[in-house]
């Protein structure tokens, strides 16, 4: 990096929406990071939890980093920082429920961190920096954008926003802090593309109580609510229909029984004393009082509302006249999660409401005129769209075009792309290491490609084992080749095959040399090259391949 230089380091989320926000701020030696989300798997990546950017260029600046700012609490923007912490050991700022929610995250991973609560217009210095934090509404309580002051002018980072004008907890997005923001003259805006190829204004949050009242006046058995468990909001309106419609409330599931507790200890959620009981008192309530909040309107397999579908819930059973109702936004790839949980239910007997049948969601995120008014707010001199894929980047790039800004001022990122500012000029200034870090478990490692490559191959053509027995010093075989395989072929049912492959491994050894068959690497590979090809043109199948060498 250039001497007196401003650098933009976007290390996620321009390429993908719903996870792995991370944008990195650079002047000289100092840098701030701006949220760490997580994204959660795509269907090839076989059992991976979730995936984490790759921010090896944090840790190999790890002294520089002042710390690490969280405009709000979603797992998007703040799922990798337990991996991120272990590694860059830095200050976190945030408002209090966010941090209330990532001190709770840190306890599973026993993981101390510094932290730092902070109110919206309250400004703080972190070393050339001065960083404001702007009221914003969002679908998450206590969500902030952020007004950066540095030494080459003021940068505006919206977060994740909408222009909310009735709110459920009445915090306004800060029209006039924008505003002036626009009036002190701005050098770059970075906004919210997630929703920009949507027209017109976000429904307010305030729809989704009207939705819920038509649905509890008119159901008759049990309510059973599946939402996000950072979504404060939605839950807070669900209690309030469910206590106008005299229903007693019981949360069900860790993350939300956890979520709710942290929110009514901060003061952000109201629950009347004799509301809220616990799951063992669900026996004793009538049908038509009783209304259950939980979570997995994502399909999630070990989620409660998965385990009620299937049966497999120890104290929520479905039956007949029960109204389950999928409070979320599907997000892409869940699809056939939740149509599954969509089918359980049905066939169990409940009546099912979600996103395609009813408004019982609306988006946390600026539609196409609520973006344009961001714009014309903070009139920057240059503009970066950030979270979304590169077509809603794309998109917004578009609407900023037509609100006035000059196209050579417009700058679509990359992941690890540098967007560098140095004496009145902005150029891309190449690329630092980044990418995508698959998570298995708590491993703070990831999951290599290669881990990935083989369980796509377990999965789609199964494995095949070759155990050969070998006499190390003279290279005879004294046992095998025996074939073993699992997720190719039944065994029992294809004794011909095994005996071919059999009678093909022995002639591929029985031509080897004495130096090759008293190689264990070697024989290994090259059994594993013969085979694969011999499988591919018999079969035109593709197994994993694993020979075992037992040498005596």
């Amino acid at each position: 990096m250039n001497p007196g230089a401003l650098s933009l380091i976007p290390l996620g989320g321009l390429e993908e929406v719903g996870g792995l926000n991370m944008m990195v701020l650079q002047y000289d030696d100092s840098i701030i990071v701006i949220d760490a989300g997580l994204m959660f798997p795509e269907e090839y990546m076989l059992g991976v939890d979730f995936v984490i950017p790759d921010f090896s260029y944090l840790v190999e600046n790890k002294r520089n980093v002042k710390a690490i700012i969280i405009t709000h609490g979603h797992e998007d923007h703040t799922g990798a920082l337990p991996f991120l912490l272990k590694a860059v050991p830095a200050p976190i700022y945030g408002t209090p429920l966010t941090l209330g929610l990532i001190k709770e995250k840190l306890r599973e991973y026993q993981i101390e961190a510094e932290m730092h609560p902070v109110r919206p217009r309250e400004t703080i210095s972190l070393g050339p920096f001065e960083v404001e934090f702007i009221r914003v509404t969002h679908s998450i309580v206590d969500g902030v954008a952020l007004g950066i002051n540095t030494p080459l002018g003021r940068v505006v980072h919206t977060g994740d926003f909408k222009v909310d004008p009735t709110p459920v907890d009445g915090e306004l997005l800060d029209f006039h802090r924008f505003a002036e923001y626009g009036e002190k003259k701005t050098l770059l805006l970075m906004s919210d593309s997630t929703n920009a190829e949507k027209g017109g204004f976000t429904f307010s949050e305030k729809e989704v109580r009207r939705a819920f009242e038509d649905i509890f006046a008119t159901s008759k058995g049990r309510i059973i609510i599946s939402t996000f468990s950072s979504n404060i909001h939605r839950i807070q309106q669900a209690i309030d229909v469910a206590v106008m419609f005299g229903r007693k409330v019981i949360l069900a599931g860790r993350s939300i029984v956890s979520n709710a507790q942290i929110a009514l200890d901060l003061g952000y959620l109201r629950i009347p004393r004799e509301t809220w009981l616990k799951l063992e008192d669900l026996k004793g309530l009538e049908d038509d009082k009783v209304a259950i909040i939980t979570t997995g309107s994502q399909g999630e397999p070990m989620s409660v509302l998965s385990r009620i579908a299937t049966g497999e819930h120890k104290q929520i059973k479905i039956k007949e006249g029960d109204t389950v109702i999928l409070s979320a936004k599907m997000i892409p790839g869940n699809e056939r999660s939740i149509g599954r949980i969509v089918n359980h239910l049905f066939r169990r007997g409940a009546n099912v409401i979600y996103e395609k049948v009813s408004e019982i969601h609306v988006s946390g995120h600026a539609s196409k005129e609520e973006l344009k008014l961001m714009l014309n707010l903070v009139r920057p001199r240059y503009f970066v769209p950030v979270h979304g894929e590169y077509r809603h980047l794309s998109i917004h790039a578009s609407l900023a075009l037509k609100q006035g800004i000059p196209k050579e001022n417009i700058f679509i990122l990359d992941n690890g792309e540098v967007l560098e500012f140095h004496e009145g000029e902005v150029h891309r200034a190449g690329k630092v290491d980044s990418g995508r870090v698959f998570i298995d478990g708590k491993v703070a490692g990831g999951v290599e490609e290669m881990v990935l490559r083989d369980r796509m191959r377990l999965a789609h053509d199964g494995v095949v084992i070759v155990l050969l027995g070998v006499e190390k010093l003279t290279g005879n075989i004294i046992s095998g080749p025996d074939v073993i395989s699992r997720g190719f072929i039944f065994e029992d049912a294809s004794p011909e095959l095994i005996a071919d492959v059999k009678e093909f491994l022995s002639t591929t050894i029985a031509a080897l040399d004495k130096e090759i068959i008293t190689d264990s690497s070697l024989l290994q590979a090259k059994i594993r090259s013969s085979l694969k090809k011999y499988l591919r043109n018999v079969l035109d199948r593709r197994p994993l391949i694993m020979p075992i060498i037992m040498e005596v």
